[in-house]
């Protein structure tokens, strides 16, 4: 779906079952926003972003993983078509917000990956567990992300798209960063043991990097949480329309 309302239809999904006159006043909200950007353009631009040194100090390229998951690397698979043309880079952020649902106080996770500077995949969607804590709700957004982004990586592949090193990936919670980037970091919370592991292997197998960045700059904040009209066109602006 549309990336600029993808997070409000994402919401309003959960009641078609047993819809009420509220919801269908916040339907009719979205259809007046889509009547407002009628003019707006998507931007798919081809160009690197290069954000890998502008943002250098954010990733921990010299980590060793090899005490930990020994000498892995990532999966290619063996039918895969020779690369031909001209590489891209693929790059990421991701966001939850922890106990959104004011039902259920499950959380929302939206993850936004692009190839070079164009946004290819959006994604927002409730979480089916519910998390006590922040680190848990973006620990398994980071999860949900990683699949996404195994996925995107398989299908340029076979699709004869070189790559450009690892995905680089965004997130604004430093302990979940620090968890996927530096191997001595420890878990202490057994039921995110899955989630905690598979990004780290992740790491280790050259899947991709994952940075910190400031809440201001997490581009999928607006994938996440229902925004303002002011704030929801200033957050989709800086990735989506012109």
């Amino acid at each position: 779906g549309r990336g600029d309302i993808i997070t409000e239809v994402s919401l309003m999904s959960s009641h078609l079952a047993l819809p009420r006159r509220g919801h269908l006043d916040q339907v009719l909200n979205i259809f007046a926003y889509l009547k407002y950007i009628l003019r707006s353009k998507l931007v798919l631009n081809p160009a690197y972003m290069n954000i890998k040194e502008e943002f250098a100090d954010r990733f921990n390229d010299h980590a060793e993983w090899f005490e930990f998951y020994g000498d892995v690397k990532e999966e290619i698979p063996d039918n895969a078509p020779t690369p031909y043309g001209k590489p891209v880079e693929t790059t990421g952020w991701v966001d939850a917000d922890h106990a959104g649902d004011r039902l259920t106080r499950r959380s929302h996770t939206g993850v936004l990956l692009f190839i070079n500077s164009a946004p290819i995949i959006w994604y927002s969607k409730k979480q089916a567990t519910i998390e006590s804590a922040t680190f848990g709700s973006e620990m398994v957004a980071l999860r949900t992300a990683l699949a996404l982004v195994k996925d995107l990586r398989y299908k340029l592949r076979m699709m004869r798209v070189p790559l450009i090193g690892p995905t680089l990936m965004f997130g604004d919670n430093k302990s979940v960063v620090n968890s996927a980037s530096i191997p001595e970091h420890k878990i202490t919370k057994k039921h995110l043991g899955i989630c905690y592991h598979a990004v780290r292997e992740a790491a280790a197998q050259g899947i991709w990097r994952v940075g910190w960045c400031k809440s201001a700059h997490n581009i999928a904040n607006s994938l996440t949480k229902i925004l303002s009209g002011t704030v929801k066109e200033k957050e989709i602006n800086k990735w989506m329309y012109r």
